[in-house]
């Protein structure tokens, strides 16, 4: 077959690519930083990128490509995670924008000062191999996923298509809240693994939009707000649900902005209705998994079911969903349930791990924890179901819970009025925080140390 050949980045050398706190990149200087990058970075076939710096990142992806290598991107950054994703891929070394000094074996830091190489803009195979993503191991172990340049061109194309109309045909500068390096997941279990949500949003979107990058990444509310000031308008906010919950509790006020694109998690149809009306701009939900990238949207506020991209096609299964897409190799099965409905829509139903059937009563582990959350002074809380105990069919209901105002006995009796018996958690415990991680996610294995803490 023969090969089709593909830019590393569109538009004009001019065309700014990066942009804040005063500093404008353009995409001619950013051309020269990569094939300059290139230039110095070691022998070796993989790369576990761990920059930190969003437009370094986004440099060392593209240098790591350029060079014929694959680019790694662990779940986590984690010593012990780093090591096994490195133990498992040939020959593979670690990028970083800062690394401990003495530098370690197998390391190689970017220098302060990026080197610039003039040259030809940059083409890439349709076919090449260029960044291998991870799940992120909260139900098993983390599952590696190749993806090719192809792939990529496709689905951006496809996310402009859904999501392009938030900034017309104009240059957005996209702020992100979620490190790149890292996939995040759109599942409806209250642990799902993650997905291409970080990379296709805050890299491939200003490489291939083309859309202006905003480099770092803001955590705090007051954060947030000056990142978006440092860009020019259209302004597209990409966060998570923690993230977006924080910014409305804050009353920070923010600039203008074209639009809020938020996955990682279920976002509550209330909260989605609040950032609306506190930031009078469309908040636009996303879902897909570290398999197939991004393959549906909605507006949360107003509508319940999911609107599919331009060319995906969804088959309802018994135990899950056969998703095929134009940038997918063949059909890729979910764990995720799904009513099909007309007109390329669908609702969740839930995931098959995620269900219960306690008593001959059905519930599900995510429907459960929306209930909990929507009980008043309640800022946050998970639901799980535990391992089942010597002698028992089937594991305890229990929750993690945030409410500093509230008693336990209080919230469950507030439960207790819409909520099966049997499905009431016991233990339901009260702590300061859950144990989210730079995600939001929340790995089961820190919820149940957690709850044996307070045993």
């Amino acid at each position: 077959m023969s090969s089709c050949l593909h830019p590393l980045a569109v538009g004009a050398p001019a065309r700014p690519l990066a942009a804040g706190a005063g500093a404008r990149i353009d995409l001619a200087t950013f051309l020269e930083h990569v094939r300059g990058v290139a230039a110095l970075l070691p022998p070796g076939r993989h790369a576990v990128n761990l920059c930190e710096d969003r437009y370094r990142f986004l440099v060392g992806f593209c240098a790591i490509a350029l060079r014929g290598q694959v680019n790694l991107l662990p779940p986590s950054r984690a010593p012990a995670v780093v090591a096994d994703v490195q133990r498992c891929h040939d020959q593979a070394w670690c990028l970083g924008d800062s690394a401990p000094d003495p530098l370690p074996d197998g390391w190689f830091a970017l220098p302060e000062v990026l080197p610039r190489l003039p040259g030809e803009a940059p083409l890439l195979d349709a076919a090449q191999q260029v960044a291998i993503g991870f799940t992120s191991g909260s139900t098993g172990a983390p599952a590696a996923n190749p993806k090719t340049w192809g792939a990529f061109v496709t689905s951006t194309a496809q996310n402009l298509q859904a999501l392009g109309d938030l900034w017309g045909g104009c240059t957005p500068a996209v702020v992100a809240t979620v490190p790149p390096q890292h996939m995040y997941g759109m599942e409806m279990s209250v642990l799902p693994p993650q997905h291409m949500y970080g990379m296709e949003m805050s890299v491939l979107l200003p490489l291939l939009a083309p859309a202006v990058l905003h480099a770092g990444r803001p955590f705090f509310p007051q954060d947030v707000a000056q990142a978006l000031a440092e860009v020019p308008a259209p302004r597209l906010l990409v966060t998570t649900p923690v993230h977006l919950k924080a910014l409305v509790e804050s009353g920070v006020a923010l600039p203008p902005l074209a639009g809020i694109v938020t996955a990682t998690a279920p976002l509550p149809q209330a909260l989605a209705a609040a950032a609306e009306a506190c930031f009078a701009t469309e908040v636009r939900e996303v879902f897909g998994s570290t398999e197939t990238c991004i393959f549906a949207r909605r507006r949360t506020a107003s509508e319940q079911a999911w609107t599919l991209l331009p060319g995906v096609r969804l088959v309802a299964e018994e135990d899950g969903t056969q998703v095929h897409a134009p940038h997918l190799p063949g059909p890729v099965v979910l764990a995720d349930l799904v009513e099909l409905l007309p007109e390329g829509r669908f609702l969740l139903r839930g995931r098959r791990a995620d269900l219960l059937e306690i008593a001959g009563k059905r519930a599900s582990l995510g429907d459960l924890t929306r209930r909990l959350q929507a009980v008043s002074g309640v800022r946050d809380a998970v639901v799980v179901q535990l391992d089942p105990e010597p002698g028992q069919p089937v594991g305890r209901i229990a929750a993690l819970v945030v409410a500093p105002e509230r008693e336990e006995a209080d919230i469950l009796r507030e439960l207790r009025a819409g909520m099966d018996p049997v499905f009431l958690p016991r233990p339901l415990r009260r702590v300061a925080c859950l144990p989210r991680n730079e995600t939001g996610k929340l790995p089961r294995d820190a919820v149940l140390a957690l709850l044996r803490g307070g045993e």
